[in-house]
């Protein structure tokens, strides 16, 4: 039987587009000796892909040309040549953008959607509700009176940040793309400001009316000149943790990213910059996991994801983060469980 896969066809340049994809049919594969087959639920797509895509140095190796592209995939065991995971389990892993994929079970982990929505292990109880739990605790450490901004706060990883801001008692404001999406930070998530930096003609001064106390902390998910803004207004020992600069991410040269440099404005705040990825983190995994797990069950943390339904539209719900098409998590859903 035939299944379909999603290779990286060619490397962007600037703006990644439909083409830079192909979609091709191949056999779907049988399980060896401690493998398993697994059937594709969900995939996931984050920004970080798209700078595995260009042919350069970086802290993970660069997708290869005509070859499967990977990342995180929820999935149900078809059949199991291993010695623990079982027909009928559901597990996360990296696996390729294909509808079935025959792996070493050590490299799947089971998770339980008894506990959660099985969704929300590509999310808030993921990589991206790990990464704003420790790029905002150990980089952030915001306390109880500070201000926290945070840009790109309507994503999977800001709405996250600024929630935990909030529970540590800070005064928090988020930077996002759409009324809608601002609206929901404050209605929803209980952020104190918000600005939509997409109809803001000068974002400095919003951010000075937002900040009349200074900023203490700004969680970094975009760079650029909403950053460049922000580093005008931190305060005395302000903390800056730099989890993504997606606003640069699809620039053709070095030249095309040219700001401000940050040096003074660091060593006249006596400030932390920090760059990070939540692989830094592996060893504490479990007690994240664990506190944002009792977070959510308490609903002290909300989140939202985008769901586009058909495995053929996982290189269109990409390119749709880079225009702020979704709220929160992006997903794709691609079939549904067997059992």
């Amino acid at each position: 039987m035939l299944q379909k896969q999603i290779e990286l066809a060619r490397r962007p340049q600037g703006i990644p587009v439909m083409e830079d994809f192909r979609i091709k049919e191949t056999e779907i594969p049988e399980a060896k000796d401690g493998e398993v087959l697994v059937k594709t639920l969900y995939v996931s797509v984050d920004p970080y892909m798209r700078g595995r895509m260009q042919d350069a140095k970086s802290y993970v190796e660069p997708f290869p040309l005509d070859e499967v592209i990977t990342g995180g995939v929820i999935g149900e065991i078809i059949s199991s040549k291993g010695a623990k995971l079982q027909k009928g389990d559901i597990v996360i892993g990296n696996l390729g953008w294909q509808e079935y994929s025959a792996v070493p079970e050590t490299n799947l982990q089971k998770i339980d959607p008894s506990l959660a929505p099985v969704t929300a292990y590509l999310g808030i109880l993921g990589m991206t509700g790990l990464t704003a739990y420790f790029g905002l605790l150990d980089i952030g450490r915001p306390k109880a009176g500070e201000t926290v901004v945070v840009s790109g706060a309507a994503g999977a990883v800001g709405s996250a940040v600024g929630q935990i801001a909030k529970i540590k008692g800070a005064r928090v404001v988020g930077i996002a793309g759409s009324d809608e999406k601002t609206a929901y930070l404050k209605e929803q998530l209980g952020f104190d400001e918000t600005i939509n930096y997409k109809t803001t003609e000068n974002i400095a001064s919003a951010l000075e009316k937002a900040c009349p106390n200074g900023i203490d902390v700004y969680f970094d998910n975009v760079g650029g000149s909403i950053s460049d803004a922000v580093l005008t207004l931190i305060n005395k020992f302000a903390r800056i943790p730099v989890c993504g600069s997606i606003s640069s991410y699809n620039a053709e040269s070095a030249k095309d990213d040219m700001g401000p440099r940050v040096q003074t404005a660091l060593i006249k705040s006596s400030a932390l910059m920090k760059g990070f990825v939540v692989n830094d983190y592996r060893d504490r995994f479990p007690e994240g996991a664990e506190q944002l797990a009792e977070w959510v069950k308490s609903g002290r943390i909300q989140y939202e994801e985008t769901i586009t339904e058909g495995f053929e539209r996982i290189p269109e719900a990409f390119l749709g983060l880079f225009k702020g098409k979704n709220l929160g998590k992006q997903l794709i859903k691609v079939s549904e469980p067997e059992k």
